[in-house]
């Protein structure tokens, strides 16, 4: 009897890998608290993914459910294609940092970051060389013999770094690491992060509240909010072409207006603002309106115009030749403002579609 002809089994070196991180359908409740609510993700070998919020999104829950430090209440967790939902922290092939950086005081930084190689069993001279290579990595060479209250708060967060990555794990998870530093410290650290994850190619999974922290550093982003994932791209995606209006209102700034029934959104940084006499350009959308306040940040004015029609927009312009003092004239000034049409992107049914 004639049999229905199998396709090929498909050769191992043409599958597609299995992704580093993939979370189905998972869930995780505190009393009557809906934490994470049934959230779907995958996470690519090597990919620098954040998850981004505000606080009581979802993102740090979500993290520590694939640390192995809370149990999901349903859903699987798979690290590189293997189910460990039910899998003890210390067996789960993943390393975290955290903002409190975590280091024994009493032990020095070569000591601090050999520390989980002891743990395995390494032999001494194994794991000399391997946190020192790890501190050669996050430029930190030479500082070995210093404890950690000699180190500031950078080269304290660079220790958790290496401390964290010398075990080589497949995943490293990253909670809100840069949160204790000041602003200029942050901005290099993020920076250096980025760096150091093209540099060992292994997979970073970052929780921040930050958005230009994500905007800056991620090759994919997933916006949380109330338990939920709003939205997953490219830090360009999701500024440019955001999916809800919670997602264009927390990440960068967004205007939202109403008109004729329908609501859209603009950025700030999208509009051109002019004298209101002159004539409309062609083929642009256009409001006219009154500067109700101005302020100047240095690089940057931001303008907050009440519109004749109903509603405000926030317009941001650079400072390119112009002083504070001339800036503020423009209080109280009719102005007219522009923008193209593909930059407008229509709200319906909480998701948004480009018009």
């Amino acid at each position: 009897m004639a049999t229905q002809a199998q396709a090929p089994a498909e050769p191992a070196a043409e599958r597609s890998p299995a992704p580093d991180v993939r979370l189905a359908d998972l869930r995780k409740t505190y009393g009557d608290v809906l934490a994470v609510d049934r959230v779907d993700l995958e996470v690519g070998q090597g990919e620098f993914f954040t998850l981004l919020g505000p606080s009581g999104s979802g993102k740090t829950t979500t993290l520590r459910l694939i640390a192995g430090f809370e149990r999901p209440d349903s859903g699987s967790i798979e690290l590189g294609g293997v189910d460990v939902s039910s899998t003890p922290p210390y067996l789960r092939d993943v390393n975290t940092v955290f903002q409190d950086y975590a280091l024994f005081p009493h032990m020095t930084v070569l000591e601090n970051v050999a520390y989980g190689l002891r743990v395995k069993g390494i032999a001494r001279a194994e794991r000399r060389q391997k946190a020192e290579d790890a501190l050669r990595m996050v430029r930190l060479e030479g500082y070995g013999a210093r404890k950690p209250i000699q180190l500031s708060g950078g080269q304290r967060q660079r220790v958790a770094l290496a401390r964290a990555i010398v075990n080589s794990p497949r995943v490293l998870l990253l909670d809100e690491p840069l949160g204790a530093l000041d602003l200029k410290l942050r901005e290099q650290m993020q920076i250096e992060l980025k760096s150091i994850q093209n540099s060992l190619g292994m997979t970073f999974l970052y929780v921040t509240h930050d958005q230009e922290e994500a905007l800056t550093m991620s090759d994919r982003i997933a916006v949380f909010n109330e338990g939920r994932i709003e939205q997953i791209g490219s830090p360009e995606e999701i500024y440019e072409h955001p999916a809800t209006e919670f997602v264009a209102g927390f990440v960068g700034v967004s205007n939202v207006l109403e008109r004729e029934g329908r609501r859209f959104t603009v950025r700030p940084e999208k509009i051109r603002m002019r004298p209101e006499e002159e004539p409309q350009s062609p083929g642009l959308e256009s409001e006219t309106g009154q500067v109700r306040e101005v302020v100047y940040a240095g690089m940057i004015t931001r303008y907050l115009v009440d519109l004749e029609r109903g509603g405000e927009l926030t317009v941001i312009r650079q400072n390119l030749e112009t002083t504070s003092e001339q800036v503020l004239e423009e209080r109280g000034r009719r102005v007219r403002l522009e923008w193209r049409p593909e930059h407008t992107f229509t709200i319906e049914a909480g998701r948004e579609s480009h018009e």
